[in-house]
């Protein structure tokens, strides 16, 4: 397939994704117009037979809805009487919300009055009206047609008969009423999990039950068991879950290896953070006759373990991830499997499932083969110690032993690299760098954030914050893991260029949203920076050029963190539009199944294939990649709320320091600002500015005082001091120190 087609199979994709909302903003254009199915599709660029078809039947179904009338045989227009709508609901922290739905283009909001016990992210119905002041709509909820959560976790305040839980989270509006025989021995001040029962019709709170009493507010444990239940997701394993993995026989036999390539001779070593407990992948390097090389990508066989239909596999696709909060990971898997059976540890064997290439000098793959290994790995590194080696020995026709450096090693003594470990290491960097080099010329785009670690007491207190940047031994991972995930995909994605049509697990990432581009030039622009939109290859190259310029200055993070948000998320599907981010045509994951449930599905796949089996039916796949993209939400969620936790309790320490810092948001109550040395972010409120009376201008993304008319603009360095923490809340206020 030439690129040019690729480009317009990509774009026909988006188009198709988004049928709906496209179909209507043509109708809405002009609601007397009418247009048959051919005029429709020459308006969205749809000129194929199979996107026509689709079109035509999107028009049937929207017809048989009543959202659109056939005025005529073959004619469509928007039915104007049209009032009811199904969509979601994006409740705000102000206490209102926005209703979300296919059937309009933009957002439509809704008041407070209006929620009609709509809760955030329900599926509701609405009724949709135009104001009487002007043409913007607005909604009202009629009817909750799905709950999307009926459990919160907050802080109970008892009374003498009854009680009130008050949510922790700020998109939670009301607080849930708890009667005195469902309070399940809760004391006042508890932080609980209570779950809606009922939501009377003349009440406007919610009725509800305690399930669980998680403890006391501000406790490490409480706290951090409240984020897991906040975001539905669990913190340990059942007893018969454990049991189920304890059972599992975990010898290799001869038997099995006769089944697999046999790799154990093969120079293997792994390189992970140095605190790692479950290693997903090594890398196995052999130089070859011809002068290339034979690269070896094995990944824990976690699919021969992790049968389906079994209490283990339901469990793991339940939890779909490993989440990672900041003192503690939740595997997906019990930690017999995770950091036992299936970590691929030094000096053990281990069942693997790998990609192996050949590799010239030019980092150009000239074979692949795909299939199940036995493995063992001769070298544990951390990425400190691989980067000891990549920045102290230079490649050369011989090598010596390496002997690496007491504070680095990872058994706290010096100890000796064999030459061969030395030299491929040095070779797969050389490699990687090559092949980063390439993506980023194809349009790759490289958000090389700086993680914020914290350093922990023994009672899991922040006692420092420190900034974790990705250095060559991290890239040498990344590039190789990257390799192998979109080889895979192109094998089972792709035939003799076209593509395959074969059920498989892609990670897809699509073009930025339009939009949202606009929005982002607006607020670079205030620092003197830009982006050029005008194509695909011209919004990558200036978007890298944009993160480039912005690397060390005090407005990085917040630049980067907009630059994000303009991007479209990435998600599992089995309907391939291909990586925007990365810049590939085909991409999947498949280095990861200890922690990700779709590596698992990949992995399935991928032998059913190698074992000459037909395409299963999609439905299924696709049902499980919306769990698995939801789940994995979920759990980047929790992760940022933990780190927001771990941060305020850290600033609860610093009160009386004065900190330099850089505005973030801007709000019609109070500017956000994030601390330069820590990545602290907080809110410093209007009211609490005395020099002046200050006024929110939408416009210059600032706050201006009315007599002064002084500016506190997004991206002014600025200093503040902690007014107040509130850890149940994870909210900072800080006290602004005016000039």
């Amino acid at each position: 397939m030439t690129r040019k087609k690729k480009k317009i199979f990509k774009k026909k994709g988006r188009v198709i994704k988004d049928l709906t909302r496209n179909i209507f903003k043509i109708l809405n254009e002009d609601s007397d117009k009418f247009y048959n199915y051919k005029q429709i599709a020459a308006k969205l660029k749809i000129s194929d037979t199979d996107g026509k078809t689709q079109v035509l039947k999107k028009l049937a179904e929207l017809t048989a809805t009543k959202k659109i009338i056939e005025i005529d045989r073959g004619k469509f227009k928007i039915n104007a009487d049209r009032k009811y709508s199904i969509g979601t609901l994006d409740v705000t922290s102000n206490g209102n919300g926005y209703f979300i739905s296919d059937d309009y283009e933009n957002d439509i909001f809704i008041p407070n009055i209006n929620l009609g016990k709509g809760l955030h992210n329900d599926t509701v119905k609405a009724y949709v009206y135009k104001k009487r002041s002007g043409k913007k709509l607005e909604a009202d909820v009629v009817e909750i047609v799905e709950r999307a959560k009926t459990e919160f976790v907050g802080v109970l305040q008892k009374n003498k008969n009854f009680g009130f839980v008050v949510p922790d989270n700020n998109k939670m509006y009301a607080d849930i009423f708890i009667s005195q025989n469902k309070m399940n021995g809760a004391e006042d001040g508890d932080k609980v999990q209570a779950t809606i029962t009922d939501w009377p019709q003349n009440s406007k709170n919610p009725f509800g039950k305690i399930t669980t009493v998680l403890g006391k507010p501000g406790d490490h444990n409480t706290e951090m068991h409240s984020i897991l239940l906040e975001y539905n997701l669990p913190y340990e394993f059942e007893p018969e879950v454990e049991q189920e993995a304890e059972k599992l026989p975990i010898e290799i036999t001869h038997k099995e290896i006769s089944k697999r390539r046999d790799m154990r001779k093969d120079l293997t070593f792994t390189i992970d953070p140095k605190d790692a407990k479950d290693f997903d992948d090594a890398l196995s390097f052999t130089k070859l006759e011809n002068g290339n090389y034979e690269v070896g990508i094995h990944i824990a066989d976690v699919s021969h373990y992790l049968q389906p239909k079994t209490i283990l596999d339901d469990e793991a696709y339940d939890r779909a991830t490993s989440v990672y909060l900041v003192d503690r990971v939740v595997p997906m898997l019990p930690e017999m499997l995770s950091n036992g059976v299936c970590s691929l540890r030094p000096n053990e064997e281990k069942l693997t499932f790998s990609a192996v290439f050949e590799i010239n000098e030019k980092a150009q793959v000239v074979g692949e083969w795909f299939g199940r290994t036995v493995t063992y790995s001769d070298q544990r590194f951390a990425y400190e110690e691989a980067q000891s080696i990549i920045e102290n020995v230079k490649l050369s026709d011989t090598f010596q032993p390496y002997v690496m450096p007491e504070d680095i090693s990872i058994i706290d003594k010096e100890y000796t690299v064999t030459p061969e470990v030395v030299e491929a290491t040095l070779q797969l960097d050389k490699l990687a760098k090559i092949l980063r080099k390439k993506r980023m010329k194809q349009g790759a785009i490289s958000f090389d954030r700086v993680e914020v670690k914290f350093n922990l007491d023994e009672e899991a207190n922040p006692v420092g914050v420190f900034f974790k940047t990705s250095k060559d031994a991290n890239k040498l991972i990344e590039e190789f893991m990257l390799l192998a995930n979109r080889k895979v995909a192109e094998f089972i994605g792709s035939h003799k260029g076209k593509p395959s049509n074969k059920t498989f697990i892609y990670r897809v990432h699509d073009e930025p949203d339009v939009e949202k581009l606009a929005s982002l030039q607006n607020i670079i622009s205030k620092f003197g920076y830009k982006i050029n939109t005008e194509s695909k290859a011209s919004t990558s190259e200036s978007l890298n050029q944009l993160l480039n310029d912005v690397n060390g200055k005090a407005e990085s993070n917040m630049i980067e963190t907009l630059a994000i948000r303009s991007m479209s998320k990435a998600v599992y599907t089995t309907q391939n539009i291909g990586h925007y981010g990365l810049a590939f045509d085909y991409y999947s994951h498949f280095t990861s199944p200890i922690r990700r449930y779709p590596d698992v599905m990949t992995h399935r796949l991928l032998q059913h294939y190698l074992d000459g089996g037909e395409s299963p039916k999609a439905d299924l796949y696709e049902e499980k990649c919306k769990h698995s993209s939801k789940r994995e939400e979920l759990a980047s969620k929790a992760e940022r709320s933990s780190i927001k936790y771990m941060q305020v309790k850290y600033m609860q320490d610093h009160k009386d320091e004065v900190f330099d810092g850089v505005i973030t948001g801007v709000t019609e109550w109070g500017i956000y600002v994030e601390i330069s040395a820590n990545k602290c972010e907080g809110m410093v409120r209007i009211r609490d500015i005395k020099s002046d009376y200050y006024i929110f201008d939408e416009k210059q993304y600032a706050i201006v005082g009315q007599s002064t008319k002084h500016l506190y603009q997004l991206g002014d360095d600025v200093q503040v001091k902690v007014k107040h923490t509130d850890l149940e809340r994870k909210h900072l206020d800080f006290t602004l120190i005016e000039e």
